[in-house]
């Protein structure tokens, strides 16, 4: 059996994260209270963060191996969300959270567009990579997953894990994000280090959150 402490370590920031994602959407169907998106997203934000924060000496973060490596990774991972749009004609998504309706209160404005890049750049990925490369891949190769190395490798962990991170996200995310599932293990694999897995992460998404506020196209938040 896996150290509790470490299993809610591991787990909880993910868990917490997931839980106020799922809440948005219910309390905008809910009608109350009114736009939930202004406030569960920076709730969410801190909630997860601060978790983070308390457990980060279990997570045993060092300096990121094969940055070069994990950089190039993380920027062919960007351009592989953006092809079907942006290189092959497929239809914009401009349905999603619009922060230019705010344009007109400054701080209101760019504190929404902070808080949705803290979210995107550093929560994410800090989150995600815990639970889904520190954690899970680890996890389904042996229950006491603490005691497996970083970036072992086994093809029922590999697959497991890579679909359930491609299918947790939209539906029209599905095909980019079953690969970018692939690509990160690989990332975990190469690297043997959580911390280069969280770098290409993060910068994959601080290249599409810059790209979205270009584009406008909100669907990709």
């Amino acid at each position: 059996m896996p150290d509790s402490r470490k299993f809610i370590a591991y787990c909880a920031p993910f868990v917490v994260f997931v839980i106020l994602f799922g809440l948005e959407p219910l309390l905008r169907v809910a009608g109350w209270p009114r736009s939930p998106e202004f406030w569960i997203y920076p709730i969410q934000t801190i909630a997860s963060g601060v978790l983070v924060i308390f457990f980060w000496r279990d997570y045993r973060m060092q300096r990121p191996a094969r940055v070069g490596f994990a950089i190039m990774v993380g920027v062919m991972v960007f351009v592989l969300w953006i092809a079907p749009q942006q290189f092959l004609g497929f239809t914009p998504r401009p349905d999603g959270f619009n922060p230019d309706f705010l344009s007109a209160d400054p701080v209101w404005y760019w504190a929404t567009v902070i808080f949705r890049f803290l979210r995107l750049v550093v929560v994410v990925p800090l989150v995600e990579e815990i639970f889904w490369r520190g954690f899970l891949l680890r996890y389904f190769i042996k229950e006491d997953f603490d005691r497996v190395p970083f970036g072992s490798f086994s093809w029922l962990s590999f697959g497991i894990v890579t679909a359930l991170f491609g299918f947790s996200h939209s539906m029209a995310d599905w095909p980019a994000a079953l690969l970018t599932g692939a690509v990160y293990n690989g990332v975990a694999y190469r690297t043997k280090s959580l911390p280069s897995c969280v770098l290409t992460h993060a910068l994959t998404n601080i290249l599409l959150g810059l790209w979205i506020m270009k584009t406008k196209q909100w669907g990709f938040w």
